[in-house]
């Protein structure tokens, strides 16, 4: 976790870029970020670790190579308890304000009745994050200086990608706590992987990854209960050969979650992620083609 002034000090979003890139995949990791601004951080009710149950913590650190495979790694610095950046751009609940949301605002949504809107209103166990409500103007300056230059960048990277290879594919990686806690505690599966249910990437592109998981002993559920959020949604567009597909890794697999910090079973497992990105990188360009969906 890193205090700071506010996204003067660091840019709200990073790509990093290799050499030269020589595969039309992206690689995105939205929830990573561990920069706090110092207001958010005393205007929360909510101690340091509390205030990180939501953040994708090391997720960046796990996909890096990525880049020295020739693929570009977008990630935010801000964390997702500040704004999350897989949602619409104005899920708001208006209970969390002072003043009247924009009315295009959507107030009614699933996500924004747990809780978990653009800007969220708890982490973790639903624990509510802010001490007072706060200043319409103080959640729109965060989606017009945060959520539309993230956005803006993956529309960019994207769109250069596509131009230079014909075709894109976006990896939207994410963790996800090892337990749900409810009327049970059950252990959920290592990798879940998410396509909106077949129709944001090519079924191939899933399916591989699945049995690659699979072949090195991870167990691996496809859609449920992450089919991929906001991003998945709508960056997956494979008529139009752009395909996207969510990866939830459970944190177990490489992290004490009450700590936060990296265990000794975090270097396997980025070695494992490393040899599965080279894996999916290799899939011929076929597949991906306007062509082999007609097929589909």
């Amino acid at each position: 976790m890193r205090i700071v002034a506010g996204f003067n000090e660091v840019p709200p979003v990073e790509v990093i870029v290799p050499h030269q890139q020589s595969v039309p995949f992206v690689f995105n990791s939205p929830h990573s970020g561990k920069c706090y601004p110092k207001s958010f951080v005393a205007a929360s009710r909510l101690d340091s670790h509390a205030i990180r149950r939501s953040e994708d913590a090391f997720v960046d650190y796990l996909f890096e190579d990525v880049v020295s495979h020739g693929a570009p790694l977008i990630r935010a610095n801000f964390p997702r308890a500040f704004l999350d950046v897989n949602r619409e751009p104005y899920e708001l609940d208006p209970k969390m304000f002072n003043g009247r949301l924009p009315s295009y605002a959507n107030t009614r949504s699933l996500r924004v009745a747990g809780g978990l809107g653009t800007i969220a209103r708890v982490v973790g166990e639903s624990q509510e994050i802010y001490r007072n409500r706060l200043d319409v103007s103080d959640g729109l300056h965060r989606i017009e200086k945060l959520y539309k230059p993230f956005h803006q960048t993956i529309r960019r990277t994207l769109a250069r990608t596509h131009v230079t290879f014909g075709h894109a594919i976006l990896i939207d990686c994410h963790s996800m706590p090892s337990t749900v806690r409810g009327h049970d505690i059950r252990t959920r599966p290592d990798f879940i992987l998410g396509d909106r249910y077949g129709t944001s990437c090519m079924p191939t592109l899933t399916r591989v990854a699945e049995e690659f998981l699979a072949e090195r002993g991870y167990s691996v559920s496809r859609n449920k209960p992450y089919a991929g959020g906001f991003i998945t949604e709508h960056y997956g567009r494979p008529a139009r050969g752009l395909h996207a597909m969510q990866i939830e890794i459970n944190r177990g697999l490489y992290m004490d979650e009450v700590e936060i910090c990296l265990s000794e079973n975090a270097s396997q497992l980025k070695t494992d992620l490393t040899e599965l990105s080279r894996h999916l990188l290799t899939l011929p360009d076929y597949i991906f083609s306007t062509e082999s969906i007609a097929a589909e």
